[in-house]
């Protein structure tokens, strides 16, 4: 690889403008599609869950928290396998990229086991750090141990996502995502609705949709690569190499994790109502996060592709575009969220308590919108360019600047507004750290 520090020319009109548009549209729709799903039909689960009371609503807040930290700490499966095909396809060796998707999938699928094995003998420990009351802990214990049994699944899912959006396709997984997670709700309703299995109905049916999620995955995958002529077995050397390249990934997002794992646990310690309250906030802000995520997303595939094949002007160009995207739909998802704001609690059958908490903290989580727009879609230029050693210096020194705003909520006491508050600091850190990084030239680095 080489790396150009020269001076960049700015966004040409042949290089930006529409044509830049019609290619983020064009990876980025689909991506929204598939993203959004997700936090949907969690947020489904949630209202499905909330029928059962505020204790199940709860332990879901709690467990649901621990799950996504486990499974998140692997998204480098996603994002540096996505990185990785993405410069060889840029590169115009397809054979190749496949090769490293087929390295990508072993490795997920080790990860998961090891997590299988161990994660459901220690639900208890995962749980009790967050000091939720013993009916919430309990609930949430038998949430995690079922789910745990899913977490394969998950990061091949999590492997094979990366492994198309690198070869540039985002609808395959919109139609995974969609079949999946409406498979779930339903599972989840007719489970804990019909059968009345409680919170661990809720569980079995995620885990179910997981499985056949990943499934379709793998089917999608390895026909590719038998039509490429790619070997199916492990290639140790590119698994090894896959898990190094990941390694700076996983530092970053155990920061970001850490950081909203504290954030659960000090909304745990205010009381049953606001740790309720608080993962009904987390799950509206997952779905915004991950609506943008979408413009991201194009930024991991673009951005590889096109330093894959020399193209530093095309990269700023299309990066000023993704940018301008993001701050628009951050201001338009945090309008919607203003006026839909008064019937988000009605959705999860909130009692009292839990619905006034819930509607002062939705006003932050409006106003963060903007920000996480740059946030967001910077963090996918940069993971797709392989800058993850910046990125993980960068999230620690986030994490850094949200402990001393974190503790001072603990302190004081001052609720359920302060602590998301705080959590509006950390963002703002991200994004003047990435927004930093972006202006130079450290992170434009070519070839495959």
């Amino acid at each position: 690889m080489s790396c150009h520090n020269a001076r960049v020319p700015g966004t040409a009109p042949e290089r930006g403008g529409r044509a830049h548009d019609r290619e983020i549209l064009r990876l980025a729709i689909p991506a929204f599609g598939a993203l959004v799903a997700e936090p949907l039909f969690l947020l489904a689960d949630y209202a499905i869950v909330g029928r059962l009371g505020t204790v199940a609503l709860g332990a879901l807040g709690v467990a649901g928290t621990v799950l996504t930290t486990l499974v998140n700490l692997c998204v480098f499966l996603a994002y540096a396998t996505t990185a990785q095909v993405a410069r060889r396809i840029g590169a115009g060796d397809r054979r190749e990229a496949l090769r490293w998707g087929i390295d990508g999938l072993w490795l997920a699928a080790a990860i998961g086991l090891v997590l299988a094995v161990l994660g459901v003998p220690f639900a208890p420990l995962l749980v009790e750090p967050f000091g939720a009351s013993p009916e919430v802990a309990a609930d949430a214990i038998t949430y995690l141990r079922i789910s745990m049994l899913g977490t394969p699944a998950m990061l091949l899912v999590l492997a094979g996502t990366g492994v198309l959006r690198g070869l540039q396709d985002t609808v395959t997984p919109l139609v995974v995502s969609i079949a999946g997670f409406t498979l779930n709700a339903v599972l989840n309703a007719v489970l804990v609705l019909v059968l009345g299995w409680g919170i661990a109905g809720s569980a079995w049916g995620t885990v179910i949709a997981q499985v056949l999620s990943a499934a379709a995955y793998l089917v999608v995958v390895l026909r590719g690569a038998r039509r490429e002529g790619v070997p199916l077995r492990p290639r140790l050397a590119g698994v090894r190499t896959s898990g190094a390249a990941g390694f700076a990934l996983f530092l970053r997002t155990v920061g970001l994790r850490a950081v909203l794992a504290l954030a659960t646990a000090v909304a745990a310690r205010m009381g049953d109502a606001p740790v309720a309250a608080h993962g009904i906030a987390f799950q509206v802000w997952t779905l915004l996060a991950y609506a943008l995520d979408a413009i991201a997303i194009a930024g991991q595939a673009i951005t590889g592709r096109t330093l894959g094949a020399g193209d530093v002007a095309a990269t700023r160009a299309a990066t000023a575009r993704m940018v301008t995207w993001g701050v628009g739909a951050g201001v338009v998802f945090g309008a919607a969220l203003c006026v839909a704001r008064p019937w988000i609690p009605g959705l999860f059958d909130a009692d009292p308590a839990v619905t006034r908490e819930l509607l002062a903290v939705l006003w932050l989580v409006a106003l963060l919108q903007p920000v996480a727009g740059v946030v967001f879609v910077l963090d996918g230029v940069l993971i797709g360019a392989g800058d993850q050693r910046f990125l993980a210096y960068a999230q620690v020194a986030a994490a850094i600047v949200f402990l001393p705003a974190a503790g001072l909520v603990v302190v004081l006491g001052t609720g359920l507004v302060s602590l998301w508050m705080a959590l509006g600091i950390w963002m703002i850190a991200r994004m003047i750290a990435l927004s930093a990084r972006a202006r130079g030239t450290a992170w434009l680095v070519t070839g495959a």
